[in-house]
């Protein structure tokens, strides 16, 4: 039996012994990508990455998004590693660095007066739309078809939906009990006349509406800005609860959220990702009246607890983070890269013929393949061409760029990148659509569409 590291042992070798201990190989549901089951990272810096066979890649992927200043910034590295020289996890008190980060980020986003660190986004999310039934005494919430908010039940359906599943509950995992889907309520994204039918109807018996301001899982739908000013007028003339989940928009795009570019503001905040470059960290904050409702506050009645929330150091890597944002060009540099990224595929695809749609926000881009507008709804996405979509990015590991090659995901750019980086993408782009061109498209897109459809 091994114990240690593998040496030179081969990617196809290191991947069969992990099957053999881990159910498929990897240690979350998307990381098996078909065609890339072999695949062993044995290495990351700033915007690339190596494998156990040789490979490396500049990484547009990002890990889904955290590492906004690119993987192993030296700063966030040495913060994390001298936190970690002099002070251990107690898992009782407090330290000087979570007071540091709950009044920064207090500081930072509009809608939190207090806050709470957890170890992820979903975590995050789940504690808010439970806190959010303890203040309200109410039982339905509401999410919108496209959204992504986790793997916990309320909210585990209706992400990447087959056409025939929108319209109704289209759960991503089995073993949810049915009466727990039962009280969620699947709404149109960008569709407020659909929310405001929907508050007239049962808005007596709604706890929460959650929402990624911009449902960045199924790439990327910007929002109308009347959509989220309707659901804050009606959450508020109902008693409800709105919770914006920051996860991935919280400081990629903005270092307020999206809820400072909008004006919008919920009363509850979820944040992840990138609020410290891949330490697995989240948060939720809000309004310090549903704040306090947390056991935190002895005798408040919505529990809460996490063995790891507020680990010496993830707070470092977080307050790392932070002071990098605020003092260095960081949104500028990675702002100017994703658009000179849109603009230049968009003029791609249109010399190439191509029906594409290039669209995102800042440091984010993706490109639908399908001809008119950008897609503001999930109904838009049925239109985007799967095999064009996932088949480029393939042939992109050709010429050693790396975008993750699964239906309808997005792409991202961290302050590592550089403009010769972006002239790669854009010169190894069109070799690739030209090659899917000429092949006719992706044929095997089996399990290139996640996150929709558990029938069993």
């Amino acid at each position: 039996m091994s114990s240690g590291p593998a040496g030179n042992e081969s990617g196809a070798r290191l991947a069969e012994r992990a099957r053999q201990v881990v159910p498929g190989g990897v240690n979350s549901g998307q990381r098996s990508v078909p065609g890339l089951t072999d695949l062993v990272v044995t290495g990351t810096h700033g915007a690339r990455f190596r494998t156990a066979d040789g490979r490396e890649y500049t990484d547009f992927h990002s890990a889904f998004g955290p590492p906004l200043l690119g993987h192993n910034d030296p700063d966030v590295a040495r913060a994390t590693a001298e936190a970690g020289a002099t002070l251990g996890h107690m898992g009782v008190g407090v330290t000087e660095g979570e007071v540091l980060l709950a009044e920064q980020l207090a500081e930072l986003i509009p809608s939190i007066e207090k806050v709470l660190l957890t170890s992820t986004g979903s975590e995050a999310t789940f504690h808010a739309l439970r806190v959010s039934r303890a203040a309200t005494g109410r039982r339905l919430v509401v999410k919108f078809q496209g959204c992504y908010h986790g793997w916990h039940d309320a909210v585990s359906l209706n992400v990447i939906s087959e056409p025939s599943k929108v319209g109704g509950h289209d759960p991503i995992s089995t073993g949810i009990l049915p009466e727990v889907l039962e009280a969620t309520l699947v709404l149109p994204f960008n569709d407020s006349e659909a929310v405001r039918r929907t508050f007239a109807e049962h808005g007596s018996d709604i706890a929460a509406v959650i929402v990624e301001p911009v449902p960045h899982n199924v790439g990327a739908l910007l929002p109308y800005q009347e959509f989220l000013t309707t659901l804050r007028e009606e959450t508020t003339k109902a008693g409800s609860v709105l919770i914006f989940d920051e996860v991935i928009t919280g400081f990629r795009h903005s270092i307020g959220g999206w809820q400072q570019i909008s004006g919008v503001t919920p009363d509850l905040t979820t944040l992840g990702k990138a609020i410290a470059n891949g330490a697995p960290v989240g948060a939720i904050g809000g309004r310090a009246d549903l704040m306090d409702l947390f056991s935190t506050r002895p005798g408040a009645p919505a529990f809460f607890a996490g063995t790891y929330n507020g680990h010496p150091s993830v707070v470092a890597a977080a307050l790392a983070t932070l002071r990098k944002l605020r003092e260095e060009p960081v949104h500028d540099h990675v702002f100017r890269l994703g658009d000179r990224v849109r603009t230049e595929l968009t003029g791609l695809y249109e010399r190439l013929g191509v029906p594409a749609v290039v669209t995102g926000y800042g440091s984010v881009f993706v490109s639908y393949f399908m001809p008119g507008e950008a897609p503001r709804t999930y109904a838009d996405l049925l239109n985007n061409d799967a095999s064009m979509f996932v088949g480029y990015r393939r042939k992109l590991l050709d010429h050693g760029l790396f975008e993750l090659p699964l239906n309808l995901k997005r792409s991202h750019i961290s302050y590592a990148h550089t403009d010769a980086d972006v002239d790669r993408l854009i010169e190894g782009t069109e070799a690739a659509v030209r090659a899917v061109l000429a092949d006719g498209g992706a044929r095997d897109l089996e399990n290139t569409s996640t996150m929709g459809g558990a029938t069993r």
